[in-house]
């Protein structure tokens, strides 16, 4: 599927793979291998951005894919993440989507909402928010997006 369908239908939290449907080059070539790595892989739905517009030009609709972290001795040092606008050339598609009942943790700022972390359980979710100190945040549960939201606006970490 196309990029425009990812923004349209993936829900936050989704696992998304992404391919330009080249074959994966064998190991010993590693140059080649780095730039397949770089059109090839997958990435959990963390962001969605409407277009923007400026004065001279419209930035596409896009997405930010969590692709994962870097860290040492407990400490993230490095978070990768990558974002793909509407026109993007590659093939996705949606690998996973997050079970009924998890939670999002999800931080809204600038007129988007971003998710932060996906837990299991809102106990779960209230620890990792207390843990990393997140003032703003609230809680969706997955499968109840059309209903009442748990947490609040202004939760307290």
């Amino acid at each position: 599927m196309s990029a425009t369908t990812i923004i349209d239908i993936a829900p936050l939290g989704a696992l998304i793979r992404y391919t330009d449907g080249s074959p994966k080059p064998p190991a010993r070539f590693t140059k080649k291998l780095a730039a397949w790595e770089r059109s090839n892989g997958v990435g959990r739905l963390v962001k969605k951005e409407p277009p923007r517009a400026y004065q001279t030009w419209t930035a596409p609709a896009s997405f930010t894919l969590h692709e994962g972290n870097f860290s040492s001795d407990g400490v993230i040092l490095v978070t990768i993440m990558r974002s793909h606008s509407a026109d993007s050339r590659l093939i996705f598609e949606v690998a996973e989507e997050p079970k009924p009942g998890q939670v999002r943790v999800l931080l809204d700022f600038g007129g988007n909402t971003e998710l932060l972390h996906l837990a299991e359980s809102i106990t779960a979710a209230e620890l990792w928010i207390a843990r990393e100190g997140y003032r703003n945040a609230r809680l969706e549960i997955v499968g109840a997006e059309d209903g009442d939201r748990a947490g609040g606006a202004d939760l307290a970490a």
